[in-house]
């Protein structure tokens, strides 16, 4: 159905003016000027093509049309109120849907997850891992969300491994990445890694999960910037899985190339090494995209803010 409807401010004037039979506490009350009050009143009644108050000297006074219309717009406005208030309230009872990564979802964000409880206690938060939050996994304009189950109420956004060019979604960078090698204490005592060519004697852990030119760097890369030469980096065993990777290094199985800010936690722990001062970097980096329709919600704007100050806390080395 089609309304020809005048302009919401010259009915909010017009309801404020009435009530207060005064342009100028109406203008108080609208954080306005008397004089916009009084032109949005006469676009009202060019609109209406009939005066809504009479001017006097020192008064307001309302016209019989204007008595007749103010019931009208003042019930249209507080059902306007009432309908963004229960929006918001089904909004903020709604789940927020987070796709990311496996590798970010497991050694990042949910090793966290305790201080985005203390910092947003309502947030009624569902993680989902996704190898579709990695650019090239999905025809271009796709965003990780069409195959998750969305009520009206949800809120879904998507960390994405990237470039950071999604058009029509706001984008917010998280952080980079950079890729180091690392190993196991009880692997570093066992095996003599003083100077970036011993690594030619390794057991090397390979991710093959999203190896790529701007994904995951191979060991070739590492040992090129490393100077090293004449060494078989394919060589050891290969994982499709980086968490597979992870626990084999953990485990002291062989030395993995990781990316720094995913294992930060198990650096600063000591549960892993970093022998050499060799990062490989990346042009992706993580981002938080969020469809524009969505992301003034309260729920996807204290998730963003927490996230924000996450990686402010523990912003990495250069990507």
């Amino acid at each position: 159905m089609s309304y020809r409807l005048p302009p919401l401010n010259s009915l909010r004037a017009f309801e404020a003016a009435a009530r207060h039979l005064s342009f100028k506490n109406a203008a108080v009350e609208l954080s306005v000027t008397p004089t916009a009050v009084s032109h949005q009143i006469k676009l009202l009644e060019d609109f209406l093509d009939l005066p809504l108050f009479r001017r006097l000297a020192r008064a307001l006074e309302l016209t019989a049309e204007g008595e007749a219309m103010l019931a009208k717009v003042r019930e249209g406005l507080e059902c306007f109120a009432a309908a963004v208030e229960n929006t918001r309230q089904l909004v903020s009872k709604g789940r927020l849907i987070v796709v990311a990564p496996p590798s970010f979802a497991t050694r990042w964000l949910v090793p966290r997850l305790r201080r985005l409880a203390l910092a947003a206690p309502d947030l009624n938060l569902h993680v989902i891992r996704s190898l579709n939050a990695v650019d090239g996994d999905l025809p271009p304009g796709s965003m990780a969300l069409d195959s998750v189950d969305l009520r009206e109420e949800d809120s879904a956004v998507v960390i994405r491994f990237g470039g950071g060019n999604y058009p029509g979604f706001r984008v917010d960078r998280v952080f980079g990445a950079d890729y180091i090698a690392v190993c196991s204490p009880k692997y570093l005592a066992a095996n003599a890694l003083h100077e970036p060519a011993d690594m030619g004697r390794q057991v090397l852990l390979h991710d093959d999960a999203m190896a790529g030119e701007h994904t995951i760097p191979g060991w070739e890369e590492w040992f090129r910037l490393a100077g090293v030469n004449g060494v078989d980096s394919n060589a050891g065993p290969h994982f499709s899985d980086s968490d597979l990777v992870f626990v084999a290094a953990l485990d002291g199985q062989g030395v993995a190339l990781a990316s720094r800010p995913l294992v930060a936690a198990a650096l600063a722990q000591g549960s892993l090494v970093s022998p050499f001062d060799v990062a490989v970097g990346r042009q992706y980096a993580y981002y938080l995209v969020t469809p524009e329709a969505i992301a003034a919600r309260p729920a996807v704007e204290a998730f963003r803010q927490w996230l924000g100050d996450e990686a402010r806390m523990e912003e990495p080395g250069p990507s």
